[in-house]
């Protein structure tokens, strides 16, 4: 659950898929299962499942392009124990009921695997092959998030003006054991302190050094403000990560092309603000993607 990837005051790593390099917007999808395997091997603690419906040829990114439901149940028929975690479901595109049946069936089916990252999408292009407007997506969100926290509980009485409602004669099985972690993306259309109220933890995006300590500093106050318990922040970053252990870094989209020695410090000074949480993504990669878990295995995770 959420504590295996998230402590106070220590980070951890977790791995998106396409667990490869690639050029252009769609990946191969080869050995995915093997890498999926090692990566658990090597002591990644989270695999991270896109949800992107609609291939945008101008956005560059498909995603790893299958069903996010479908391709975590086949990842967790090959893996044991390694969290599996959407980043992040589009809550406004799906309705609540789907989505809650999605994520309590895997959650019971897996162990008690999984965590759930939600978001409002990145992509406006998708909201009219929806037939949702995107200028409501804050209150959609809002909504689907209501609906799923009440759908955890036993013939649960809700109504809502765009999702439908229940009236407490019918219920939706199974039930998870616990409510099941969930981790905002970015604002997803909310206010931070929204977010710090109602979510399990945020979930941003890389921000140079001052703007990270900023934030930290907004998301600690707004939990201490709305009178909440220590929640996880997590972030992504995109790495080539080159075989000499030294290479100094210089910036790509979203992160760094660099050597694993200068990989460890910047992983430990996001620990030093407090980012418990990095999802590591290898599209931009110029070696292969074994070869770089090779190298985050022998010289990176034991640090973390």
């Amino acid at each position: 659950m959420l504590n295996d990837i998230a402590k106070k005051n220590k980070l951890s790593l977790g791995l998106f898929f396409p667990i490869e390099a690639y050029k252009g917007s769609v990946p191969a999808m080869q050995n995915q299962v093997a890498l999926a395997q090692k990566s658990e091997a090597i002591g990644f603690k989270a695999l991270w499942f896109r949800d992107v419906p609609f291939h945008d040829p101008t956005f560059g990114d498909a995603g790893q392009m299958y069903d996010p439901w479908v391709y975590m149940t086949h990842i967790m028929n090959h893996t044991k124990q390694i969290q599996l975690a959407t980043g992040s479901i589009i809550l406004p595109l799906r309705h609540p009921v789907h989505t809650a049946k999605s994520a309590f069936s895997l959650q019971n089916l897996s162990g008690e695997r999984l965590i759930l990252g939600v978001a409002s999408g990145d992509r406006p292009i998708e909201y009219p092959a929806f037939n949702k407007d995107l200028n409501n997506k804050g209150e959609l969100f809002r909504e689907s998030f209501h609906y799923i926290r009440e759908l955890e509980k036993s013939f649960p009485i809700i109504n809502t003006p765009n999702y439908g409602r229940t009236r407490g004669d019918i219920d939706l099985l199974p039930k998870p054991n616990e409510c099941i972690p969930m981790l905002i993306t970015g604002h997803s259309g909310q206010s931070l302190e929204w977010i710090a109220e109602h979510g399990d933890g945020w979930i941003y995006y890389p921000r140079n050094v001052r703007m990270l300590e900023s934030m930290m500093q907004e998301w600690t106050d707004n939990l201490v403000k709305k009178s909440q318990p220590w929640k996880p922040f997590s972030q992504s970053l995109y790495i080539d990560l080159l075989s000499e252990n030294d290479a100094r870094p210089k910036l790509i989209h979203l992160g760094f092309q660099l050597g694993a020695k200068y990989l460890v410090d910047h992983l430990k000074t996001l620990e030093s603000y407090g980012v418990n949480h990095v999802i590591i993504n290898l599209k931009y990669g110029s070696r292969q993607a074994e070869e770089m878990l090779d190298d985050l295995g022998e010289y990176v995770l034991p640090h973390f």
